[in-house]
């Protein structure tokens, strides 16, 4: 059948693009131009692998060796809008936004299945590191990447079904270093190309997320008190962009002891620091929150509160309107607004949200042993 292909440039979507040829598909591999970089590479941190217009080009690459057309499609307009404003917004507003699961679900694969329709494909396919679960008589879901280490389901939550229906993940069975020796036996451009491990469009370097965010900040950073866990101001700061929840290094202020941000005030623009126990916290608060098909709340879930998390389980209940406050079992740390909360039974993920609150926790908990 004929498939679209989403190609990064990346080893990942060539290895994908690959085997669905070799597999007799009518390919058609698919870049989206999502954003172009500052002519000094220091701008603005530097910038990320992913998207830039050397990988796009490592894209044709592919293509033409492979044997199938490839096309690329301008996307930076809706990418600045509905990937880019929201991320500073989200960092003013004292929260660490997760972009990645806002990119694929507004910009990137609602584009490829619009492109495909155009294109007469049948099928998208991407080189995410998930699978979709079929069985007979229920609607497909999707389930968690065979390679824990790199399964990427996390960012794809919020697929709906006729999503489902129509998405292939040819590297959903594998593992990160069968598709690299892969593609290095297939002769792929760029089969030893290193991988991008930071957001594509902020750069690497220590300031990179503050800087990028001051420089679209039109005016809205305000600096700010950094207080104790007795409120007494020990420290000032720049602007509450620069601080996420648990953070530790990079504080500005020495207190003669372990101590990470507890708490960010937008409002008043006031950092609070304090000791690890006070970032955990038993709940979490979700908004926005999306379900898969046929499932209901309440119910008990495996939760994962941001993506390197293995998870906690607790109760997920239903609040008002697309909201849920989700209820763990044992305290976990950092629940962190801005951040997605994953709802996992087995492998099988059952929906989710964006934290809004629930971090917050009694002073008398102990850390786990």
């Amino acid at each position: 059948m004929r498939i679209l292909v989403a190609m990064s440039g990346g080893v990942d979507s060539s290895v994908a693009a690959a085997r669905l040829h070799e597999a007799g598909h009518d390919v058609i591999g698919v870049t989206l131009h999502l954003w172009d970089y500052p002519e000094d590479p220091r701008a603005q941190g530097g910038h990320g692998r992913c998207c830039a217009p050397e990988d796009q080009y490592d894209a044709r690459r592919v293509a033409d060796a492979v044997g199938f057309p490839h096309y690329t499609f301008d996307r930076r307009a809706l990418f600045e809008r509905l990937v880019v404003q929201p991320f500073v917004d989200s960092y003013l507003a004292g929260q660490t936004p997760s972009p990645c699961s806002g990119c694929n679900r507004g910009v990137k694969l609602a584009e490829l299945f619009a492109l495909a329709d155009r294109l007469g494909a049948a099928r998208v396919a991407t080189g995410h590191y998930a699978r979709v679960v079929r069985e007979e008589g229920l609607p497909p879901r999707l389930g968690a990447g065979t390679d824990r280490t790199k399964d990427q389901s996390y960012f794809l939550y919020a697929s709906p079904t006729a999503w489902l229906e129509r998405l292939v993940f040819p590297l959903g069975d594998s593992t990160k270093s069968e598709v690299r020796e892969e593609a290095v036996r297939r002769g792929l451009p760029g089969a030893r190309k290193d991988e991008s491990q930071e957001l594509c469009f902020v750069g690497s370097s220590p300031h990179a997320y503050a800087e990028f965010v001051a420089n679209r900040a039109r005016g809205r950073v305000r600096p700010g008190l950094i207080v104790d866990d007795a409120g007494r101001p020990v420290g000032a700061h720049e602007g509450v962009h620069r601080f996420t929840l648990g953070q530790r290094k990079g504080l500005g202020v020495a207190l003669g002891k372990p101590s990470f941000v507890t708490r960010i005030d937008p409002e008043t623009a006031v950092v609070h620091l304090g000791g690890e126990t006070a970032l955990l916290g038993h709940e979490a608060r979700l908004d926005r929150v999306v379900l898969a098909e046929g499932v209901s709340l309440p119910l008990r879930a495996r939760v994962r509160v941001r993506y390197r998390h293995d998870g906690a389980v607790g109760r997920v209940v239903a609040d008002q309107g697309q909201t849920a406050r989700v209820l763990f079992d044992e305290p976990v740390r950092a629940v962190t607004p801005g951040q997605i909360a994953v709802l996992y039974r087995g492998d099988l993920v059952l929906g989710g949200g964006v934290i809004v609150g629930g971090h917050d926790a009694p002073p008398t908990i102990a850390l786990p042993s």
